[in-house]
């Protein structure tokens, strides 16, 4: 449970972390990274270890190697004493994951550091594997015992998984099923880098400890929200994913929908994974399910062409390496949802995101609705007043509303307030991978999905997905590099003078 405490107070158990596919590039560019930043912040326990595994041959010394470099990469200068005594505690078990010897060697180190170390038999397993490889690797610590918790001299056991889960509503349904074969529910946690964001974070925050602010979330003051996550890259190294995934699998049914619920979901009792993961799954339930024969109505996708950016020439997603020349796969999907329930009845929520766009950022804007009668001799609509949640790149919030230009005439003109979360607090900004290790490494599963979340928002989302791969559906729009997507998102507002936020 979060608590409001001190780093000193937020100590985790003592414990070992085990890394399945240690030597591949997320543990060294971000996991690593990520538990060194913990460890000078006084956040891990004195008894505490990191067991990588992996098929390549390393041993002790190569892999603290491999991680050393790493730092230096990722983190910078390091002081060398700090630096040594970091490595002492990673350790690495060469295997490959389909061989039972492999969790017996693995089994046989942890209970070597639980004797000399006084790990007490607890134990975090971290998957850096995609799921068609770590079913397997459950299925094995299961045959082996690892999955055991709280009997024999055993503590606690806890398993994270990273996305995608699962592919539509089925492979998702199936993956649940095989890990609860192994693990129960309160052992696994099910990882969204998005949550880890502190801006995501300090949503709740922002609208539950201001008084100023809850009493204007609703239907009476909102007219709209729209959440954006643009990105300005192409598909790059990941085209033979990418182009089996799309944007609405790879970005809206995870991220974006997460970033909805918490900005949607009715205050918890308290705040605690418990109550926090109920009032999320409230949203997603009360969200109008859109009917396949409704999907051109509130569905929109494109393909990214060639464009130019920054005076540079872009490719088309079509010329992109490994994209076969007849693909059908979305670069930019934008949904409407409608949120059945007494506070957002009548509030659209517009949910956009795209590869190749004008430039990166992921922004929450909740758009206020007009002034009920308009005084000052204006004509037409006012400009609205907005409030933007900035969650990257620039951290911050933002508040944009109508005040009198200086002089005689009464003429209005819109300002902005403006909070950064870099000018305010100064420091280096957690990655989001610190705040979910260390909430796995607590026993706190607040800013996980679990596997209700997960199969209701595929249930949401599959009239969509099979909508857009049936052949009649039409092709695909396309919408230049470089640019604010295809022309055909702005018909999804509805309401003429509503337009897209600003990249």
């Amino acid at each position: 449970m979060k608590q409001n405490s001190t780093a000193a107070q937020r100590v985790p158990d003592p414990c070992v972390l085990v890394i399945f596919g240690a030597s591949g590039d997320l543990t060294r560019r971000k996991l690593v990274p990520a538990i060194w930043h913990l460890q000078k912040q006084g956040r891990l326990p004195e008894a505490f270890a990191l067991v990588g595994v992996a098929r390549r041959e390393w041993d002790d010394d190569y892999f603290r190697q491999q991680m050393a470099e790493g730092l230096a990469e990722f983190v910078g200068e390091l002081d060398e004493s700090v630096l040594e005594a970091f490595l002492a505690k990673l350790h690495y078990v060469s295997g490959d994951p389909a061989n039972p010897a492999t969790y017996v060697a693995l089994k046989t180190q942890l209970e070597t550091l639980d004797r000399e170390h006084g790990t007490g038999g607890n134990r975090c397993f971290y998957c850096s594997v995609p799921p068609q490889i770590y079913l397997g690797i459950v299925e094995q610590m299961g045959k082996a015992g690892l999955n055991h918790q709280h009997r024999d001299g055993q503590g606690w056991c806890r398993i994270i998984v990273e996305k995608p889960f699962g592919h539509d509503f089925d492979s998702a349904h199936d993956l649940n099923e095989a890990l609860h074969d192994v693990f129960a529910e309160e052992q696994i946690y099910r990882i969204d880098h998005y949550l880890g964001k502190e801006t995501v974070q300090n949503i709740l925050v922002f609208r539950l400890g201001n008084s100023i602010f809850e009493p204007l979330w609703n239907r009476r003051y909102v007219d709209h929200v729209q959440i954006t996550a643009a990105e300005g890259v192409g598909v790059e190294h990941r085209a033979g994913y990418y182009d089996q995934s799309g944007a609405l699998r790879d970005m809206i049914q995870n991220h974006l929908l997460q970033v909805l619920c918490v900005i949607a979901m009715e205050p918890p009792s308290s705040f605690d994974a418990e109550s926090v993961r109920l009032e999320k799954l409230k949203v997603l339930k009360a969200i109008r399910p859109i009917l396949i024969g409704q999907v051109d109505r509130y569905a929109v996708r494109g393909q990214y062409g060639p464009g130019i950016a920054n005076g540079e020439e872009l490719p088309g997603y079509l010329e992109e390496n490994e994209v076969p020349a007849d693909s059908r796969t979305e670069t930019y999907a934008a949904l409407e949802f409608t949120i059945d329930n007494w506070r957002w009845q009548g509030v659209p929520f517009y949910v956009r995101t795209g590869k190749r766009m004008e430039k990166r950022t992921s922004t929450i804007t909740i758009q206020f609705s007009q002034p009920p009668h308009l005084i000052f001799g204006q004509t037409g609509k006012m400009p609205p007043s907005t409030l933007t949640i900035r969650i990257q790149p620039e951290e911050g919030i933002s508040l944009s509303f109508n005040g009198k230009v200086p002089g005689p005439d009464v003429r209005l003109d819109t300002v902005n307030m403006d909070f950064s979360y870099a000018e305010s607090f100064g420091g280096r900004t957690p990655e989001a991978y610190e705040t979910l290790i260390l909430d796995s490494l607590l026993g706190d599963a607040t800013l996980y999905s679990d596997s209700d979340w997960i199969e209701k928002s595929w249930q949401l989302l599959m009239p969509v997905l099979e909508a857009w791969k049936t052949t009649s559906s039409g092709s695909v729009p396309s919408y230049p590099a470089g640019s604010c997507g295809p022309n055909e998102a702005d018909a999804l507002l509805g309401e003429d003078w509503r337009t897209w936020a600003a990249l």
